[in-house]
């Protein structure tokens, strides 16, 4: 039951800037989490980290050690990376257009509104208030949208909508006179602001400015030519705004036309007193900066939607709003590359540390790309399911999970390293159900085109397809373990199709069912077939006799799922008024009924005039899923819940809370009256006059034409859901598909002292006697009553090798599991692999009976002892085949000595 958050697959990517740190480490935002890509190990991982609204802005330190995250909440945290956890938590006043931290990691400067402002980066070191304020510019006209900074730290360049440029100095110089330099001439807001770097002199000796509309202007420092020392009065009045300026020249921060005389100023410092700058000191911001070139893009109507530059090898890469990019060398603007990667506009693009990778992301298809420009091949190519996934189904090893979506798409997971290997895209409509087959090769998924295809993972293909004589809606599926047989559900005739699966022939079709049909599936004691129907009723099926309906389980309201036991002894069925009725599928009986509706209730929608707690409206399970013993239950629905049942105490054991995110329908409880008016509540009121600008686009999410009777539109809000949930044969995780994702579950590993059978002189110190009286099954037993890992594991590797089967035989039958998983745990992260499974077949040869006994207890076990063992093999396997060359050109060298 120490089931905690692990990963998220099949979430989008939906808008906000990625950053790419130690060169390949990607970080992107997924709703209101912060998905970590491994670019080199083809690894992602979701922080178990959450905002209170979906992620609009990040921003990593050099060092890839700090990440801040602001979300459109305006809500600010202080991530440590490595050891994902939270730091710090501010809140800004404003929403955040730009966001970056200084090169040397003492400094993040954020666009806020208007502002902006430099705050000091806070460690690790416990503060009371660990952000501090440094400085804060308001020179700008309109909102900030691009920050840079100088390699020393000591220059910001600024865009806004403004269409204006500014070069700030971040320090604080002894002039009261400190306003920035203006980079004019742009027609639209500066989206892009980067600073060229002398590659001798490593100083900065240029800069570009990138401008919605299409062009890029190029500027140059020429150096100081700003005498301080012959500056004129301070009093001296600026000139006019209208007074014009040369051609190849912009104005000065001070009013002062750049090349005239000026004679000394007088500073202050910031008490008043009167103080002289350094004669040597050369300020940008108050040097010569002459207009270059100005070159443009040439698409077009297609705006700038995204920019970055890299300083060692001087290009810049720039996204449009029509799906292309395009790849420029400078300062002489020479296109290396311009192509499409979609028709949508491309919502961030930026290189990685070394430049040789460019990274992309379109939040209208919610994909990533990963793209080496010189070989002009992809790194990576990653695509959630861009609406919400309808049903999820582990493999029979539990290494693999498969995702259907209303996207129409197959997609299959690799659980290690959370990313997707397979996509299929055969089907035309929403894909609705979902079923692994028992040779762990094969899978079969239903959908609303009327087909149902089988797929295979060795070769990719769909190599099977189940049609009916008039085209039908499947919403539900599953086959008999013997996999003789295919059986799926409709939503239109009230029917179930059962086919060969060799063939692809109808064998029967089911009728009985007065409405469509959501649950089937087989019982694996009996190989009965079970389905569940809007009708009030649940009936069991003799499929491969034909004898029609065995037996009817008749309910007060609409049946939702049903579910088998593994030991196929007993069948759980939800309804519409959120009770769990059990069934005793041998005798015919109720057993017991539990009442979830108080259990699942929470979550208001937008539209709802009451509180959730007065609310009492869709608060059912539409999902069951029994555990791999059979002890207990996880049901879900419509709400942020996940519950957990004790099925023999028919107790609530934990809720697992699946979102908190403000973002989505159903987050919140309470109601508040201020917000809602005649016309509905205020949040749903857009007043924005554009989005295009922040690339993040407001886009609903697909839904079903067959929700629940009662079910409201959600006007272009996601709603908080559950449509699916799967546990691993292993029972060790657990997956839910939800409104955000995939959210994957698994065995919390953190250290939890639980003894077996504690006793006075059952102590580590015992068993540290025990191995150095030679006494390993002794030892072996102690360490298993006292339940503690590392002493478990330092018992087995005690044991010699010729002793392995003395000691087998005289483990006690109830610690069998107990040992099988401390196996299981070593096989998986230890070398000493032949070791270990002369442990694993010793343990299997010397209890076979006893494993036979109580195999429904043990099964979780077994299966993970299985999966672990088949990952050895596979990686074995891959290890000989990569290395067979070279073991034949190593054997074949004569061996001379």
């Amino acid at each position: 039951m120490n089931y905690r958050f692990q990963n998220l697959l099949g979430a989008p990517y939906r808008g906000g800037n990625v950053v790419i740190t130690k060169n390949t480490q990607l970080i992107s935002p997924v709703g209101n989490r912060v998905s970590v890509t491994d670019l080199h190990k083809h690894q992602a991982v979701t922080l178990p980290i959450y905002t209170s609204s979906n992620i609009c802005r990040l921003a990593a330190s050099p060092d890839g050690t700090f990440l801040i995250v602001v979300d459109e909440n305006k809500r600010c945290l202080f991530i440590n990376v490595p050891q994902r956890v939270i730091l710090h938590r501010m809140s800004f006043k404003e929403r955040v257009g730009a966001l970056k931290f200084s090169p040397n990691g003492k400094y993040f400067a954020v666009g806020i509104g208007k502002l902006v402002e430099i705050w000091q980066s806070p460690g690790f070191s416990r503060a009371v208030f660990a952000f501090e304020r440094i400085r804060t510019f308001a020179n700008s006209d309109d909102k900030v949208v691009s920050l840079e900074w100088s390699l020393d730290s000591d220059y910001l360049l600024v865009g806004s909508k403004d269409l204006a440029a500014r070069l700030f100095c971040v320090r604080k110089l002894k002039g009261v006179l400190n306003k920035p330099f203006l980079l004019l001439g742009h027609r639209d807001s500066v989206v892009g602001c980067f600073f060229g770097v002398d590659k001798l002199t490593n100083k900065v000796n240029r800069a570009f400015t990138i401008a919605r509309d299409g062009y890029i202007f190029s500027w140059g420092y020429s150096g100081k030519d700003i005498n301080l020392d012959e500056a004129e009065d301070d009093h001296s009045e600026p000139p006019s705004p209208d007074t014009p300026e040369r051609a190849d020249e912009v104005m000065v921060e001070n009013g002062v036309g750049i090349g005239t005389d000026i004679k000394k100023r007088k500073k202050y410092d910031g008490r008043g007193r009167e103080s002289e700058d350094d004669d040597d000191e050369e300020y940008m911001h108050r040097g010569k900066w002459v207009l270059l070139r100005k070159d443009g893009f040439n698409q077009g109507s297609a705006k700038v939607t995204a920019c970055d530059y890299h300083q060692g090898l001087d290009m810049v890469v720039v996204g449009f709003s029509n799906g292309v990019f395009g790849l420029y060398q400078m300062p002489d603007f020479i296109c290396i590359h311009l192509l499409s990667v979609s028709r949508e506009k491309l919502t961030t693009a930026v290189f990685n540390e070394r430049g040789n990778w460019l990274t992309f992301g379109c939040a209208k298809l919610g994909q990533l790309l990963v793209w080496e420009w010189r070989s002009e091949s992809y790194i990576l190519k990653q695509q959630g399911h861009y609406f919400d996934v309808n049903c999820v189904t582990y493999s029979p090893d539990s290494q693999f999970l498969a995702t259907g979506a209303d996207d129409n798409k197959v997609k299959v997971w690799n659980l290690t390293s959370g990313s997707c290997f397979i996509t299929f895209t055969e089907h035309t409509n929403a894909v609705t159900a979902l079923h692994f087959m028992a040779d762990n090769h094969s899978l079969l998924s239903a959908s609303l085109d009327g087909t149902v295809r089988a797929w295979d993972f060795r070769r990719y293909k769909n190599y099977k397809t189940y049609t009916t004589p008039t085209p039908r809606q499947f919403v539900s599926l599953t086959a008999d373990p013997s996999g003789d047989v295919v059986c799926a559900g409709t939503l239109d005739s009230f029917e179930i199709f059962v086919w060969s699966k060799k063939t692809g022939q109808i064998k029967d079709i089911l009728n009985g069912h007065e409405a469509p049909v959501h649950g089937l599936m087989f019982s694996p004691l009996t190989q009965n077939l079970a389905s569940s129907s809007w009708d009030n009723t649940v009936r069991l099926w003799d499929v491969f006799a034909s004898k029609g309906t065995v037996e009817t389980f008749q309910h007060n309201h609409d049946v939702l799922t049903v579910t088998f036991r593994p030991d196929g002894k007993q069948l759980a069925s939800s309804t519409l008024d959120g009770q769990i009725h059990f069934w005793d599928t041998i005798d015919g009986v109720l057993m017991y009924t539990i009442e979830g509706r108080r259990d699942i209730a929470g979550g208001r929608n937008m539209t709802d005039r009451r509180s959730a707690a007065n609310s009492t409206s869709g608060k059912c399970f539409t999902t069951l899923c029994y555990s791999a013993d059979g002890g207990y239950l996880l049901a879900a629905g419509n709400s942020r819940y996940i519950c957990m049942y004790d099925i023999s105490d028919q107790v609530l054991l934990r809720r697992f809370q699946i979102s908190r995110n403000l973002s989505l329908d159903g987050a919140l409880d309470l109601l508040n009256s201020k917000k809602m008016t005649e016309a509905g509540p205020m949040d749903l009121i857009d007043d924005d006059n554009s989005d295009e600008e922040d690339g993040i686009d407001k886009q609903s999410r697909g839904n079903l034409g067959y929700d629940l009777p009662g079910s409201r539109p959600n006007r272009g809000r996601p709603v908080i859901r559950t449509k699916s949930l799967s546990i691993a044969p292993t029972g060790r995780s657990f997956a839910a598909a939800t409104t955000e994702g995939v959210l994957f579950f698994s065995i919390d590993e953190s250290f939890i002292f639980d003894p077996t059978d504690l006793d006075i002189d059952v102590t580590p110190e015992a068993v540290e006697d025990a191995i150095e009286d030679d006494k390993v099954s002794r030892a072996l037993a102690l360490s298993m009553r006292l339940n503690e890992d590392s002493l478990i594991k330092k018992c087995i590797f005690a044991v010699t090798p010729a002793d392995i089967k003395a000691v087998a035989i005289s483990v006690p039958q109830k610690y069998l599991e107990r040992l099988m998983e401390a196996l299981v745990d070593l096989l998986e992260n230890c070398p000493h692999l032949e070791f270990l499974l002369r442990w694993c077949q010793e343990i299997c040869k010397a209890h076979a009976s006893s494993i036979q006994r109580n195999y429904r207890n043990l099964l979780p076990a077994l299966r993970s002892l299985q999966k672990a063992i088949t990952r050895a093999h596979q990686d074995l396997a891959d290890m000989c085949s990569s290395n067979e060359y070279t073991l034949r050109y190593l054997c074949s060298v004569p061996n001379n000595h």
